[in-house]
């Protein structure tokens, strides 16, 4: 997903190619199988109507609307991928038929891919099947996914534009584990800067962080203040 995103932000490449950039996008949302036509309008969309309850697809579709501790634990589960349907559905609705179709295709696409993978596998057994499809698609994807989006947008000052991200310094086992997708403010000031210089953009932009006040978020802290303070998404998450 990393690298697809990369893609949606035309990184891959100096100049444009836009027949690879097609394959490679396909190949890159498969694992998940996510459609990438939709990953593409989805966020680039996010990106122009970031702070708006309604027109950020992220905000409006896939962030849980109530505040309850066991919904909250469903995006760490499978059910994630019935959440991100439904998500997903609601914002294709505002699409043109032309791009509905495509993401129709793509989503089958994925299904057939996926169907085959696993009926493979378990011609090796089951226990293949479940370590080597259901174990890293269903148990390990959703608790990676979201912890990677508690420290995108969780922890805000909704009346700061400057602080509608949630900083994320990390260290090196979340930058390697992440692809430095930690570094998600600094990706929303600057979309334009590859995930590999984005840790230098980090530090050049400490400063400034520390100007307007916009505190370094850790992982455990952010999972501290999602369940054992329940702190709603969006908002602000300080220490006190």
């Amino acid at each position: 997903i990393i690298l697809l995103h990369e893609l949606v932000h035309d990184l891959a490449f100096r100049k444009p190619r836009p027949r690879i950039q097609s394959l490679l996008a396909t190949l890159y949302a498969l694992p998940s199988g996510i459609a990438p036509s939709q990953f593409r309008r989805w966020h680039l969309d996010h990106h122009d109507e970031l702070g708006s309850d309604s027109e950020d697809p992220k905000r409006a579709h896939l962030s849980p609307k109530s505040n309850q501790r066991w919904l909250k634990l469903l995006y760490f589960t499978p059910a994630l991928f019935l959440i991100y349907a439904r998500a997903a559905g609601r914002a294709a609705k505002g699409y043109t038929v032309e791009l509905r179709r495509r993401i129709s295709l793509e989503r089958i696409l994925a299904v057939l891919v996926h169907g085959g993978l696993a009926y493979l596998l378990y011609q090796q057994g089951e226990g293949v099947l479940f370590r080597a499809w259901f174990c890293p698609l269903f148990l390990c994807f959703p608790p990676i996914f979201l912890l990677n989006r508690l420290g995108q947008h969780y922890s805000i000052d909704p009346d700061d534009p400057a602080h509608w991200s949630t900083r994320v310094d990390g260290h090196w086992l979340w930058r390697w584990l992440f692809v430095n997708s930690n570094h998600h403010i600094e990706h929303h000031y600057y979309p334009k800067v590859p995930h590999y210089h984005l840790p230098a953009l980090n530090r050049q932009l400490r400063p400034f962080f520390e100007e307007q006040k916009i505190a370094n978020n850790t992982y455990s802290g952010l999972i501290w203040n999602w369940f054992v303070r329940n702190k709603p998404p969006h908002s602000q998450w300080s220490s006190s």
